[in-house]
């Protein structure tokens, strides 16, 4: 007997096949929505990934140098790199291959101490946390492991797409930094809104290149941001960790 799916029409067959397969879709993405929420405890909030050294040598003053700052750090600096180590984990779970060596090399590509930091401990704290999900994986994921790495190979294991789990990081990375923005006073909520819908677009657009992309493509142009980043390490007065 066919069966009313919405408006549409199908046999109770198909609907058999149809109904897990979008149940399993929807709780892949409440996944998702928990592991980068703000609330997820990775302790994200402590860190600016160098953010705070370029504000306070005013390279980051307003909402339209902090465009230029997100823009570069997306398209030729640490985010384009955690984008590629999130894929590359993502398609080693994927194919059941071994994640040491991505895990090595993530944390080896730490430009300073303060960045290995920043990542390694919000991966460990992410792999704690995802331990309310159990999953084999996380056995896997052993030693000092990158923030990016650990979301992708999670994801991966629990079924959500790669350009779907990029796209979520990426955006979560994005408003983070804005948050941090906001709270030194560089702009205020309207304009960290604002910044973050338009950063939508843009993620989106990356996100199909991204993918495609493997180990042999990391690289940063970024100097000025990997800089700043070391220079936070001696930096007299901080909010922020890194």
């Amino acid at each position: 007997m066919p069966m009313a799916v919405g408006t549409a029409m199908m046999p109770a067959a198909m609907a058999d096949t149809f109904i897990p397969r979008r149940v399993a879709d929807q709780r892949a993405l409440l996944r998702l929505m928990a592991w980068l929420s703000p609330a997820f405890p990775v302790g994200a909030f402590a860190y600016s990934g160098g953010l705070e050294s370029a504000v306070v040598e005013r390279h980051v003053r307003d909402a339209e140098t902090l465009r230029a700052w997100l823009a570069l750090l997306l398209d030729d600096g640490g985010l384009r790199n955690d984008a590629i180590l999130f894929v590359e984990a993502h398609r080693c779970q994927s194919a059941g291959a071994d994640l040491g060596g991505v895990v090595e090399l993530a944390s080896a590509l730490a430009g300073s101490a303060e960045r290995h930091a920043e990542i390694t401990r919000q991966g460990e704290a992410f792999i704690t946390a995802a331990a309310g999900w159990p999953h084999p994986v996380l056995e896997r994921l052993s030693g000092p492991v990158a923030y990016s790495v650990a979301v992708g190979a999670v994801a991966a294991a629990h079924g959500v797409a790669p350009g779907d789990a990029l796209a979520a990081f990426l955006h979560g990375q994005v408003a983070q930094l804005v948050s941090v923005a906001i709270r030194l006073g560089v702009i205020g909520q309207s304009h960290g809104v604002g910044l973050i819908a338009e950063f939508e677009e843009r993620i989106l657009s990356a996100v199909p290149a991204l993918e495609s992309l493997g180990l042999d493509d990391l690289g940063s142009a970024a100097i000025a941001a990997e800089t700043l980043s070391m220079r936070h390490e001696t930096q007299y007065s901080r909010l922020f960790q890194s």
